[in-house]
Parts: C-alpha cells; structure tokens; sequence
C-alpha cells in the first residue's frame, strides 16, 4: 500500500478515528502517502494539519432526508463535488479509501467507485450515518466499531474491528499516571474521583445536575474533574467553599489525563466515548442526548448490558439523582472493580491495527483478482 485517502469531517467523532487510523498506517509504513479529505468550514480543519497531514478540501453538501427544493440541486452538487474528489484521487494515485462518516465521505465514496478504487467504510452508530448508508449502497466494505451492530441487517455483513483510538489512550496504564494526573489538576491524591464531561461544547442538563449536586458530593468525601464545555451562553456556576476539591475546565485537550485521574465517569454516550472508556475499564454513567435517532443510547447499551455501566435519561439527570445514585457508587470499592472488569472486557485497544488488517486484506483481494 503506498497512497491512501482518508475521508472524514465535521466532527470529532469522524476526525479523531481518521487520525488514529493515519497514525498507525504511518508507524507500519512511514513512507506512505496519506490524503485526507475535508470540507472548507469542518472541524478537520484545525485538527488535521496540526496533526501532520496531508489536508484537501472538496465540496461537500448534506443529504436532504426528505422531498424539498435541496433535493432538486442535490445531483449537480454532488457531480461536482464528485469530479473534485475523484482528481484528487487521480493525483495521489489512491490504492484505496477508507471513508469514517460526515458529508464530506460521500463525493469520495462516490468518486471510489467511478474509479474503481475499494472502499472501506468505518461505521460506528446505529443507526448508520446518511454518508455512511449511501457507501454500503454502492459496495463499500463494512468495518464496525461494536459487535452489537451486527444485529442491525443492514450492518450483518460487516467485520468488527472495533474503533481507532489514539495511541495517549490505548497505551494509557491508568493506576501508573494517576498520581501524575491529579496532581496536574491540583486534585487530592488519595480521593475517589468522578470525572464529568459532555461534548466540546458542554452538556447542560449534565452541568447543572453536578453544580446542584456538587455540595453533596464533596461533602461526602469525593472530588470533581469537570469539562463544562466552551458554551459561553451557558456558564456552570459551580459553588465556592466545598469540602473537597472540585476542579473546572472548559476544555481538555489532553483526555488521557483525566482518565488516569477517574474512578468514575459521568458523560454523554457519543461513540468515541463509549469506545475510550470501554478500552481503558472506566465505570460510567451515561447520560445520552435526548435528540436525534438515539445512537448515543444503541452506543452505551451493550456495555451497561455488560455490567459496564449505567443509563440514565437526559431528563433524570438531576442532583437528586447524582445525590442518590453517583454518592453510593463512589464509595463502593467493590462494585466500582466489577465494572470497571466489564467494561474492560468489552472494549478493545487495538481498533487500529485491526481495520488496517481489513485494509490489507480488501487490497491483497482487489489485487489477485485484478490480476487474474
């Protein structure tokens, strides 16, 4: 394999699996050519030059899901938006594309097929993404994140090989670096821990449960790592003279340290969350999003199934509930072990190295049989 192009943007939960995935690709074969795809006004932006990679924008439009005027202009868009891609797949001389979700996989999942390039397609939701679904229409390879999606007929014929985590995460030994973590957010050593987090931009409902509920938990003995979020609109007014420490940050970027940090964690259920916690053995509380199809609810179900963790409605998430629920689980040694081995038992480390053996495997295929 020397040039692959790598398709995905908008949000994190496309770009950071791309990443990781350029990241081992890079470590096997430090020569090889890697492409990534985006949109001018998508996250992958700031992320991926910064990372080190090759960054090509193509035009990129949303599907529209129902009969309007969008639906009128969608297939000049999308020719065009094709033509694009498909020059860049020329100039590269792309051996294949692995596409990760997000509009901007469409024109290159079509342009893949007017080539004739194979396409690996990497699918983490249940239901799949819009981008996603119009991939496997046209006779791109399933990768899957979660054994559970195979129950979904349209994802049966897929293969698991879980999803590509950073190399921070995967290699990440929680109980050598907590000393080191708490340290670095001024958190007692000795303390059980909860760490809280939403999305880049915050959780509200999850904000304000934790800032009613906040006096509680401290006074219980407990301390607090929390990601409110960047939403400005919406600032946590979290109480001042608690009994133990509860440490504020709209932003972190370095996640693994809050890991290392945690004995528990209270978060919404997006499927990199889902796939990180799993891996590292972390109990969790999930709080998903109360809109859209309810992925991130199919996404934490199976590990809480597994013992893993624990559901519990946006709208149920209140101080009352962290009060009567997160308190007991905090001081309870024993149960938090049984779950952190449940998560720890369903998730996987190796999501990268396993998709890139499906990538090698899909090309040794398209080549014997090219060449017969």
């Amino acid at each position: 394999m020397r040039s692959v192009v790598l398709a995905g943007g908008g949000t994190g939960g496309h770009i950071y699996p791309l990443l990781a995935f350029a990241d081992c690709l890079r470590r096997y074969d430090p020569n090889i050519k890697i492409t990534c795809l985006g949109t001018p006004r998508g996250l992958e932006n700031e992320i991926i030059p910064a990372a080190g990679y090759d960054l090509r924008n193509v035009p990129a439009y949303q599907l529209p899901r129902s009969v309007n005027v969008d639906l009128l202009k969608t297939a000049p868009r999308m020719y065009r938006a094709m033509r694009a891609t498909r020059a860049i797949l020329d100039e590269v001389h792309a051996e294949i594309v692995v596409g990760f979700g997000g509009y901007v996989s469409v024109p290159a999942y079509l342009a893949a097929w007017r080539r004739h390039t194979p396409t690996v397609i990497h699918e983490v939701n249940v239901p799949p993404g819009v981008a996603n679904k119009m991939g496997m229409k046209i006779g791109g390879h399933i990768a899957l994140g979660f054994p559970a999606q195979l129950k979904v007929p349209s994802l049966a014929g897929g293969r698991v090989v879980g999803v590509p985590l950073r190399t921070s995460i995967t290699r990440l030994d929680r109980a050598a670096r907590r000393a080191e973590a708490r340290a670095h957010f001024g958190l007692d050593p000795d303390r059980p821990t909860l760490f809280v987090f939403g999305a880049s931009q915050g959780a509200r409902q999850i904000n304000l449960a934790m800032a009613g509920a906040a006096k509680a938990v401290t006074s219980a003995g407990f301390q607090v790592l929390h990601i409110t979020g960047a939403r400005q609109d919406e600032p946590v007014e979290i109480p001042t003279g608690l009994d133990a420490p509860y440490v504020t940050v709209e932003f972190l970027k370095e996640m693994e340290l809050g890991y290392a940090a945690a004995d528990l964690v209270l978060s919404r259920g997006g499927a990199m969350t889902c796939a990180e916690v799993a891996a590292l053995g972390l109990p969790t509380i999930y709080v998903p999003l109360p809109f859209g199809n309810g992925e991130q609810r199919r996404n934490a179900l199976p590990v809480v199934e597994a013992g893993g963790g624990i559901l519990v409605d946006n709208a149920d998430c209140v101080p009352a509930w962290i009060e009567a629920n997160v308190i007991p689980l905090l001081g309870d040694r024993a149960r938090l072990d049984a779950m952190s081995a449940a998560a720890a038992g369903y998730g996987r480390r190796d999501g990268d190295e396993a998709l890139l053996s499906y990538v090698q495997e899909i090309l040794a295929t398209a080549s014997s049989g090219s060449a017969a």
